[in-house]
C-alpha cells in the first residue's frame, strides 16, 4: 500500500519577544530540511512545538494552559510529538518533565538546533546546556516575511537586572562574528529584502572584532533600505553610537530605549546602571541630532518597595520625555531573580491601578505625537493588506509608525510616499502620492 503521508507537518506556538519569533523561524528552517511543512492548525500537525517565554508570569501561565489542552490531542493521537523550547523550557525543565510526561522533547534557547534529533527519532529528550558555539552556528531559516528579516547578532545577557530571568535562561552574552552577520545581510539584500532588524538582549554591548557602532557602519555600506535594532540598554548607548544612528542612511529614525522607572531609587534596586538624569541626557542628544526621531520605551509598575513618590517620578518622566509609545507591565516576580526575594512586594490591585494610569497617560501622549504627523509626507514600506479592510494596505514609516493607505495596486515590499491625513491613537491613515499628484 502506498504511503500518501510522506511529508509531515509542524505547528509552532510562539510566545514572547522578537528573539523567540526568530528562533521559531530557525526551527522551521531546520525542520523543513527534515521533510516538514507548516500546519495551518495544531490539530493537523504531526509535531507541535511550544516556543516559550518566561519573562512574566502571565506568559508562562498562558503556555501551561495551552499545553494542558494539547494533552487531549496526544490522547487521541499517540504518534503526535510535542516539544517545549524557549525560556520556560530552560527555567522550569524539571516541572515540565514531572507534570507533563506526555511531552517528548524539552530544550533550552541555546539548543534549538537539536530539534532535528526529535524528528530523526533519536533518544535525546532534553538539552539545556549553555552552548558557546551558538554564535558560530548557521541556521537555515524559514522566514515569515519576504521583505523584513530578523538577524541575530548576539545571544544571552550579562546585565542581571534584578527583575529579569533572561541571563538565567539564555546564558551569558556571546556575539556573532561580524563577517557572518554581514554575509547574512548581504544575502538578504540580494534576495530582495528591504529591512533587517538586528536582535540581541542588549545590542549596544555587541563586541566581536568590532563594536556595535562599527557593525552599523559596515551594514550601512550594504545599502539595504532600512536597518532597525532591538533592544538597546541606556547604560551602553554611547555618544559615538548616537552620532552613528544620526549619520547612517540605512538606520531608521526610531529607537526603543527601556527606561523602566523614573525613580533613581527604583532604578538602583533594579540594577539598571543609570540614573534618570543620565537617561534624559541621552534622549536630549538623540533629539538634538535627529529632531524627528521616534523613541519608545518599557516601563514596569509596582516594583518591590515602589512608593507613591517613586511612582509619581515615573509619571513625571512620561510627561517630560513624551515617548511615541511604551510597553508597560506590572512587576512579575520570577523565582531565581534578586527581586523575587525582596521585601515590600506590592498588592496586585496597586500594581494594576498604577499600570492603568500609566497606560492612559501614554495613550494621550501617543495620540498627540501622531497628530503632529498629520499633513506630512512619509515614506511607507508596504507590508500587506489590512486585516480589517482588504481594500487598504498597511505599512510602516521609518519611525516605525503603522500607516494604512488605499490599495492602488501597490506591490508588497514597495516604498510609497503617502500624505498623512488622519492620526489615530495607534496608527495613521494616509493617501498615496504619485508623481506629485494625490490620488483619492
Amino acid at each position: 500500500m502506498l504511503n500518501f503521508k510522506m511529508i509531515k507537518t509542524v505547528y509552532i506556538y510562539t510566545y514572547g519577544c522578537q528573539m523567540n519569533v526568530h528562533d521559531s523561524e530557525k526551527m522551521l528552517g531546520i525542520l523543513s530540511e527534515n521533510g516538514y511543512r507548516t500546519a495551518e492548525k495544531p490539530e493537523e500537525a504531526d509535531l507541535i512545538i511550544f516556543n516559550t517565554c518566561a519573562i512574566r508570569e502571565k506568559a508562562e501561565q498562558k503556555f501551561f494552559s495551552q499545553l494542558g489542552r494539547t494533552k487531549l490531542l496526544k490522547k487521541k493521537r499517540q504518534d503526535l510529538k510535542i516539544a517545549v523550547a524557549g525560556c520556560v523550557a530552560q527555567d522550569a525543565k524539571d516541572n515540565i518533565i514531572k507534570k507533563a510526561p506526555f511531552v517528548d522533547f524539552v530544550l533550552g534557547p541555546q539548543n534549538i538546533h537539536l530539534i532535528s534529533d526529535l524528528v530523526s527519532e533519536k533518544n535525546t529528550r532534553t538539552s539545556f546546556e549553555e552552548n558557546p558555539d551558538i554564535a558560530y552556528k548557521e541556521y537555515i531559516t524559514k522566514r515569515d516575511s519576504s521583505i523584513k528579516a530578523w538577524v541575530s547578532i548576539m545571544y544571552g545577557c550579562n546585565n542581571f537586572c534584578s527583575y529579569c530571568i533572561v541571563p538565567y535562561t539564555r546564558g551569558r552574552e556571546i556575539s556573532r562574528p561580524s563577517n557572518r552577520i554581514l554575509s547574512e545581510i548581504r544575502q538578504l539584500h540580494e534576495n530582495g529584502y528591504k529591512e533587517v532588524t538586528l536582535l540581541g538582549q542588549n545590542v549596544n554591548s555587541y563586541m566581536s572584532d568590532i563594536d556595535f557602532t562599527g557593525l552599523l557602519r559596515k551594514i550601512d555600506l550594504i545599502n539595504i533600505n532600512r536597518v532597525r535594532f532591538v533592544t538597546s540598554h541606556p547604560r551602553d548607548l554611547s555618544d559615538d553610537l548616537i552620532r552613528a544612528i544620526s549619520e547612517l542612511k540605512s538606520v531608521c529614525e526610531h529607537l526603543h530605549l527601556p527606561i523602566q522607572s523614573g525613580s533613581d531609587r527604583i532604578l538602583d534596586l533594579m540594577n539598571r546602571g543609570y540614573s534618570y538624569s543620565e537617561y534624559i541626557e541621552k534622549i536630549n542628544m538623540l533629539r538634538e541630532l535627529m529632531p524627528g526621531i521616534a523613541i519608545t520605551s518599557d516601563i514596569i509598575t509596582g516594583f518591590p518597595g515602589e512608593t507613591d513618590e517613586d511612582y509619581m517620578l515615573t509619571v513625571k518622566a512620561l510627561e517630560e520625555i513624551e515617548f511615541d509609545g511604551i510597553f508597560a507591565f506590572k512587576f512579575s516576580p520570577r523565582k531565581g531573580t534578586k527581586a523575587f526575594g525582596m521585601s515590600k512586594h506590592l498588592p496586585d490591585n496597586v500594581k494594576t491601578e498604577r499600570l492603568n494610569h500609566i497606560l492612559k497617560i501614554q495613550e494621550d501622549i501617543t495620540y498627540k505625537k501622531n497628530k503632529m504627523i498629520e499633513r506630512t509626507i512619509q515614506e511607507i514600506l508596504v507590508e500587506g493588506h489590512s486585516e480589517t479592510d482588504k481594500n487598504m494596505l498597511v505599512g510602516r514609516t521609518r519611525t516605525n509608525k503603522i500607516v494604512t493607505i488605499p490599495d492602488l495596486q501597490e506591490n508588497v515590499g514597495s516604498f510609497v510616499k503617502a500624505k498623512i491625513q488622519t492620526a489615530r491613537r495607534h496608527s495613521l491613515y494616509g493617501i498615496n502620492i504619485h508623481s506629485g499628484r494625490i490620488l483619492n
